[in-house]
């Protein structure tokens, strides 16, 4: 599988159109696309209610050529009418505009603009695992690509094309698909790659290693940092970034961003529940898909309820980051403490921007790191620091 280019200006620190993923409680937030996140929820890691009717995406950014570009490419996709028929489509939507990727939507399909540094190579492999057959019924395929557009700009981007999907409604917190998503990741665990190469490596400890980056540069010299900084440095190098994982845990396929934004139903809107955004999947600690929601469990902001039926879920579908029967946080405690450390990192971060002190969720998830910063890791046997 291919991707396209186009081009555009420069990423703004925080350009509108989404909230980080990582942050905590009402405010976390998926995308209706693969891999971005839009603004406000009302369920942990659950994407914003869709739109009634989508507003033209050049109202919604300052990258406008870049927008229209995507949402040119999108339509171009769309089989809704004849190439001869007057067109009554919808403008464009956009989804999300940050510096790791810019979506727009037009009808049943999708755009997203990569993030220009990405690595095209690994984006390729992960783009092929989407598409693998053994992949089917868990990550959601991408759509074929179209050729090389026109650009002007001098920063190339790769775009992608994904099919929307129906994401999770963060205003039924009953009916959070918290099962399904276990049961998926729990297939995706068990599956060996069926690329001819290895595949790229899981990109989760290197994101919570840009989130602490982030935060430090957006507060230097702050105390406010020093509680999260001390959780991350008591992390083991694997879990910051630095080392591979150890051998025995670090061969599965694994998402590497779990949350609920990840899960769309295809075909939308009632199709069966799948796990997109591949940005940062790879081979790696499987207990690290497990780490967002067991983060949140343990810093009071997922219910147990949830958690456990997570948990169990995943356990029934025969997962193999945690033991079948028995205590499971011998496996989750450093990818656990390593998502409290990324969503507090992210937190501060943002407050540091939005000029604004940290709300009751994000203080949470500061406090946390504050508490398991006092003691060393319990580090799963087999581990490595």
């Amino acid at each position: 599988m291919t991707s396209t280019s186009v081009d555009r200006e420069p990423p703004a620190p925080e350009p509108a159109g989404g909230a980080d993923p990582e942050a905590a409680g009402p405010v976390l937030s998926g995308a209706a696309a693969p891999g971005l996140a839009t603004p406000g929820s009302s369920l942990p890691g659950a994407p914003a209610p869709e739109p009634p009717a989508p507003e033209p995406a050049s109202r919604e950014s300052s990258h406008e050529p870049v927008i229209r570009e995507l949402g040119t490419l999108a339509h171009r996709l769309r089989l809704h009418h004849p190439p001869e028929t007057p067109c009554t489509c919808r403008p464009p939507q956009l989804l999300a505009d940050r510096p790791d990727g810019t979506v727009v939507r037009s009808g049943p399909v999708v755009a997203k603009a990569h993030a220009a540094d990405i690595d095209r190579d690994a984006l390729a492999a992960r783009l092929a695992l989407a598409s693998a057959p053994a992949l089917s019924g868990i990550l959601l395929a991408p759509l074929a690509t179209l050729g090389t557009p026109d650009t002007a700009g001098a920063v190339p981007r790769p775009v992608t094309f994904w099919p929307y999907g129906t994401p999770v409604d963060p205003r039924d917190p009953d009916a959070a698909p918290w099962a399904e998503a276990a049961v998926l990741l729990a297939r995706l665990h068990r599956t060996v790659s069926p690329l001819p190469l290895p595949a790229p490596p899981m990109r989760g400890p290197v994101k919570a290693a840009r989130a602490v980056a982030r935060m430090v540069a957006a507060l230097p010299g702050d105390a406010a940092v020093l509680p999260v900084q001390a959780a991350w440095h008591a992390l083991p190098a694997w879990a910051r970034g630095e080392a591979a994982p150890p051998a025995a845990r670090s061969g599965f396929l694994c998402h590497g961003d779990l949350h609920l934004g990840q899960l769309v139903r295809h075909p939308a809107p009632d199709g069966p529940w799948l796990l997109i955004d591949v940005d940062d999947a790879g081979q790696g600690e499987p207990a690290w898909d497990l780490a967002r929601p067991a983060a949140w469990y343990a810093a009071g902001v997922l219910a147990p309820e949830d958690w456990l039926l997570f948990l169990d879920a995943y356990r029934a579908a025969g997962g193999l980051a945690v033991p079948a029967e028995g205590d499971p946080w011998p496996q989750l405690d450093v990818p656990a403490r390593a998502l409290t450390v990324q969503t507090a990192a992210v937190a501060l971060a943002k407050c540091a921007v939005e000029g604004r002190e940290p709300d009751e969720m994000e203080q949470l998830m500061i406090d946390s790191c504050a508490r398991i910063a006092t003691f060393p890791p319990e580090l799963a046997a087999g581990s490595a620091s």
